[in-house]
């Protein structure tokens, strides 16, 4: 598993991560508190694709579907904003970690077909075939830390991955587990 872990994290660094950490199985907590901020609709994916609640799943089905993996990996995008309010910057940062995770979903399932990858709003389709179709590319299909139910600075504190870097920064975080 250790050496593993080692390929996994350099196909990370080679997508384009700025940090990653091993993300311990142990440390995973799902919150009904967070799937319930998923309800309020604020991302605008609610109910409107296979990777986000209610279609990805209910938090137990979510539990259920974890405990098929034993470790994992954190994934990070770090960028720096000129202030506190450069949307500019930070459409630019998650653009990237959007583009980092596409890659790095190629790279991961070359090695471990049946991971899972939680890494944010999926993008893989311009327009989600939900509910009407099944998803056309269930093997680049991401879900987010979030839609699982995770409080994603509690699992970056819980596996010593950084996740605030001082004023005028950001980080994305997503995640991939493996058997």
């Amino acid at each position: 598993m250790e050496k593993d872990l080692d390929i996994i994290t350099a196909k990370a660094m080679e997508s384009g991560f700025s940090h990653t950490a091993p993300l311990e199985m142990k440390t995973i907590i799902l919150h009904p508190e967070v799937r319930d901020a998923c309800a309020k609709n604020k991302c605008h994916a609610y109910d409107s694709s296979w990777s986000c609640p209610p279609a990805c799943g209910t938090l137990d089905e979510c539990w259920a579907e974890l405990q098929q993996y034993h470790y994992g990996i954190l994934l990070q995008t770090q960028g720096v904003l000129e202030d506190s309010m450069d949307y500019e910057s930070m459409v630019r940062i998650e653009d990237e970690h959007k583009a980092h995770v596409a890659e790095f979903v190629d790279k991961a399932r070359e090695l471990h077909p049946d991971c899972l990858i939680l890494g944010g709003v999926c993008t893989a389709c311009k327009t989600c075939t939900y509910p009407d179709k099944p998803c056309r590319f269930p093997l680049k299909k991401t879900s987010s830390m979030e839609a699982y139910g995770m409080f994603v600075s509690e699992v970056c504190k819980a596996n010593k991955l950084t996740y605030y870097y001082g004023p005028n920064t950001l980080a994305y975080v997503s995640c991939a587990f493996f058997e």
